[in-house]
């Protein structure tokens, strides 16, 4: 096991070393995001496949396994994740398709739960609870990689920063021949946001310049087209009701969106 540190001042990695004394500690001396503290985990590491871990993850008895036999399958598996519980161990996150157009509908307005649940906002069926299934995308929190996809595909992107590069890792994944499976027989409970909900802003702003890094990236045109005017209309509105600080952010990111629209993006 190797616990990567992104520069951090919590005695909580010298507490984990005494109490796993197998573990490793890669020390960073910066926080450059998480994809970068995984990269470089995957760097200092040399496994026949990558179990990456948020560090707000419990790893439920067996997952391990779970997964393991799941990627051992078949060479053209690229990556198996486990289902995602919350605290109370209800679903969490079952992997998704794409986003697109109605993802974006279904994040700036009021929609019924059931349609936030469904395949119109890129849910996946979780077929009979027990059989692999294939995915576009599983949530970043906890991922089991096959080394040899990875070094075909090639690392997370670092640019991405916080938000979506697990997205952009599996379209890379996608176009290079490999599939990405849930294994829901394998668990692992997430404490979503507990630390980026002490910063909601600064969040936003991550989460908002992710996603139009992607669209510029993998949107198709008309996504691109609506998509844009649709966020920096979004953001324009936003921007008119906040204070002077959140109304900078909300600016910034509805310029970034009307580029996007525009076909002028970076």
């Amino acid at each position: 096991m190797l616990v990567v540190d992104n520069a951090s001042s919590s005695p909580a990695l010298h507490n984990v070393l005494q109490r796993y004394p197998h573990a490793r500690a890669l020390y960073l001396s910066e926080n450059l995001g998480y994809a970068a503290g995984c990269n470089a985990g995957t760097r200092a590491t040399s496994g026949e496949c990558i179990l990456l871990l948020n560090p707000d993850v419990e790893v439920l008895p067996g997952a391990f396994t779970v997964l393991l036999r799941t990627l051992r399958v078949a060479s053209h598996i690229g990556i198996v994740a486990p289902v995602l519980l919350n605290v109370d161990r209800s679903i969490q996150s079952t992997g998704y398709r794409f986003p697109g157009i109605t993802n974006v509908l279904c994040d700036l307005f009021p929609v019924p739960a059931r349609l936030a649940a469904s395949r119109w906002n890129g849910r996946v069926d979780r077929g009979d609870g027990v059989s692999p299934y294939t995915v576009d995308y599983p949530l970043g929190a906890a991922m089991l990689v096959a080394r040899t996809a990875l070094e075909a595909v090639g690392p997370l992107d670092e640019t991405y920063g916080m938000y979506c590069e697990e997205i952009d890792w599996a379209k890379r994944f996608a176009a290079n021949g490999y599939t990405q499976l849930i294994a829901p027989a394998a668990r692992v409970v997430h404490l979503a946001g507990q630390s980026t909900g002490q910063r909601p802003l600064e969040m936003t702003a991550a989460l908002w310049n992710s996603r139009a890094l992607y669209y510029e990236r993998w949107g198709s045109s008309a996504q691109r087209k609506v998509i844009g005017p649709l966020v920096a209309r979004h953001f324009r509105r936003r921007a008119a009701r906040a204070d002077p600080r959140s109304a900078a952010v909300y600016a910034a990111l509805a310029t970034r969106f009307a580029s996007l629209g525009s076909g002028k993006h970076r």
